[in-house]
């Protein structure tokens, strides 16, 4: 049955946080016009994800179908790729298993596909529910765990400078995906997975936009606050850099693209640490961005590394 829209919930291990997910969706307001589903992906998960899961399709409203589907191949773009396969959305929005959506998410999401024809895939403003108090140097640094808040209005992005909507919250036209995509997204896990679809919609000729109708909190667990493990995942962003640029670069812009992101990151990497000093040591926003900058120095050799790998396998 063919829906105006379809969430799309992949999780792994999420059976803690997912409820509170599913109950802002059950919430929904100003959504009696639409029809709409949402799908949950087990992503290979060893929890009792799948439990919780039917023990509230119970009970959940008839109205609104709640699927279960279970995706055994481990990564963030396989379990995208089965949710949109399930999908009979006109839309898809893809919330993570720590996303919590205002009251209106399905609603806007909507509405603001139909007022945007050419939009192939949008994302909203996102803010952080904090299990405990982040640390006092945390301002740049939550970029990385995707909290957002570009402008006031819409605002359409330029991918050429991989300003990009993140994965939470966001919303893609299913006909743009279908036409648009390849048979599988070179981002496997998490960390550009959501940035290429953008880019592969607007190699396509999709618009890709922000709008500050589409709210959603990302709920962030006390040991994603650590230092450790955010210079870590600031540096696996920068690591995927090159990778990311080359989608949208023709076969002979190769090298070019790879020698121009290499000497650029370099450049940047040697101004921060020449400006900062010791300060890169000791403030997080100032590690985690030495991190990124580490990561994209070296992320042309990661690609590269990459590149030969799956021509061997």
């Amino acid at each position: 049955m063919k829906r105006d829209f379809s969430v799309v919930i992949p999780t792994y291990n999420g059976s803690k946080t997912l409820p509170l997910v599913l109950e802002r969706l059950r919430s929904q307001e100003q959504t009696e016009t639409l029809t709409w589903e949402v799908i949950v992906v087990d992503n290979n998960s060893t929890d009792d994800t799948a439990t919780i899961v039917k023990a509230l399709q119970v009970q959940w409203p008839s109205q609104v179908p709640l699927k279960y589907c279970f995706e055994p191949r481990q990564g963030i773009s396989y379990a995208r790729q089965r949710g949109v396969a399930e999908a009979q959305g006109t839309f898809v929005g893809f919330l993570d298993d720590d996303n919590l959506p205002d009251s209106n998410w399905v609603a806007a999401a909507y509405a603001f596909g139909q007022n945007y024809p050419m939009a192939g895939a949008y994302g909203g403003r996102i803010r952080g529910r904090f299990e405990v108090p982040p640390p006092p140097d945390f301002k740049r640094a939550r970029a990385f765990l995707v909290i957002r808040n570009y402008t006031d209005y819409p605002r359409r992005f330029d991918p050429s400078t991989l300003q990009l909507p993140a994965g939470a919250g966001l919303v893609v036209r299913r006909q743009a995906w279908l036409t648009s995509m390849p048979d599988q997204l070179v981002r496997v896990n998490r960390g550009g997975n959501d940035y290429e679809i953008s880019l592969h919609l607007h190699n396509a000729g999709w618009e890709i936009w922000y709008t500050p109708s589409l709210q959603i909190e990302h709920y962030i667990k006390a040991e994603r606050l650590e230092r450790a493990y955010l210079i870590r995942l600031a540096y696996r962003y920068g690591l995927c850099t090159s990778e990311l640029r080359l989608i949208t670069a023709r076969p002979w812009q190769m090298p070019w693209v790879l020698s121009k992101n290499f000497v650029g990151s370099l450049r940047r990497l040697l101004w921060h640490v020449v400006k900062h000093r010791q300060q890169v040591m000791t403030n997080l926003d100032l590690a985690c961005e030495l991190a990124h900058c580490w990561g994209s120095v070296l992320s042309p050799l990661y690609y590269c590394t990459r590149f030969v790998v799956r021509k061997w396998n």
